[in-house]
Formats: structure tokens, sequence, C-alpha cells
């Protein structure tokens, strides 16, 4: 009796299940190319890396723990934490953890913060104040590393609790988020943004003049 071919039936399937695997395979292709395309862009800070021992039964084994902070230098910056057997594995997790964990900043001319705000996490806590043009970053340690990643080049930065580097970052982050600008109030609450911040400066003294001049 002829034996009957198997896999008959399943042609369908296995047709299907290829054209899912190179849908897959374009989809990775597809962000391996975006990651290339950012990481031309990204400048990246190694902000502190750890040895980390741990006892096991015939001694003890190291690992390392690094923590990087990876920004555009134009409003965007992310950070990220890594642990591996070796320094480069570690830094490359940690690399990777940030670009997907990457935020937008709202800044003031492109240079400081609109408004003080203050951040906490845990035992760390931090207050970031805007600074006027040529104050240059006023901030140690890893909240440096933050903020030129992040392209900030005016700002006075000072930490208050914990000096703990991930502490000192996560406050740093809750801070960043809980920045807004007068754009983003005015729409929330329905105004516009000359509504809130009032009449400019150098157009105040001009309307006053106007209005005490005697009318010809």
């Amino acid at each position: 009796m002829a034996r009957q071919p198997h896999g008959g039936g399943g042609g369908e399937h296995g047709g299907e299940g290829g054209d899912r695997r190179r849908g897959r395979g374009r989809d990775r292709e597809r962000e391996n190319r975006q990651e290339r395309q950012d990481g031309d862009e990204l400048k990246d800070k190694l902000v502190t890396i750890n040895r980390v021992a741990k006892v096991v039964k015939g001694g003890r084994r190291f690992s390392f723990a690094a923590l990087v902070v990876v920004g555009d230098q134009k409003g965007r910056v992310g950070w990220g934490a890594g642990k591996a057997r070796e320094v480069p594995e570690a830094i490359r997790k940690a690399t990777e953890q940030a670009k997907r964990t990457m935020i937008r900043v709202p800044m003031r001319e492109g240079r400081t913060l609109h408004h003080d705000v203050i951040g906490e996490f845990g035992a760390g806590r931090v207050v970031l104040r805007s600074a006027p043009a040529g104050t240059g970053i006023i901030a140690g340690g890893p909240m440096r590393a933050i903020f030129e990643t992040l392209g900030m080049g005016d700002v006075v930065a000072k930490c208050l609790g914990s000096t703990n580097p991930h502490n000192m970052i996560k406050a740093t982050f809750a801070a960043l988020t809980r920045s807004t600008s007068p754009r983003a109030v005015a729409s929330r609450r329905g105004k516009k943004v000359s509504d809130l911040l009032g009449p400019r400066k150098d157009a105040a003294p001009a309307e006053a003049a106007a209005a005490e001049a005697p009318n010809v």
C-alpha cells in the first residue's frame, strides 16, 4: 500500500507561518535600522559603574552594574541600568534601556527650564532652577550628565537628600517629568499664553506712554 505523503494538509499553515516569520524579520530589520539612526544622533554618558559580588558555593561571582544617561541634546533624555559579567555588556544593556525610556523636556529658548521644580525619589531630593543666559550648568555628579545630554545650557541644580547616583537620577527625572511649558498649561486651561504671562515687559512702558500722551 502506498504511503500518504506527510504534511500534505499543512501547506497552507506552513505558508502562513513562513509569512509570519518573514514579517517578524522585516520588523526586526526596521527596528534595528531605526536604532542605528537614533544612535547616530544620541549622546551617552556613563554615570557610574559598580562591581557586584555574589557568594556562591565555589566562592564569589563578580558582575558589573552600569548606570548610563542618553540624550539627543535637543530636549530628549533617558536613563538606564544594566548588569552583566563584563563591563561592555553592562554598558550596552544600560544604553538600550535608556533609549527605550527617553522623555521630552520643554525648555525656554532651548537653553533652560520654564520654572523651578522639585523632584523626589526615595531619600533623594533635588531642586532645579531656571537660570539667565550665560549661567551655564551649575550641577554636580549625575545631574550634570543629564543636563549635558539633554542639551540644557543654563540651569542651577542642588541635591538636598541622598547622594546615591540612582536616587539622584530618579529624583532628577521626576522633576523633569513635572516640568511644563506655558503653552501646555494654556491649552490645558483653554486660555491663551498671553492671558497667563500678561503683557510683555517691553510693551508695557510703550502702552503707558501712549496712554499718558495728550490727545491732539
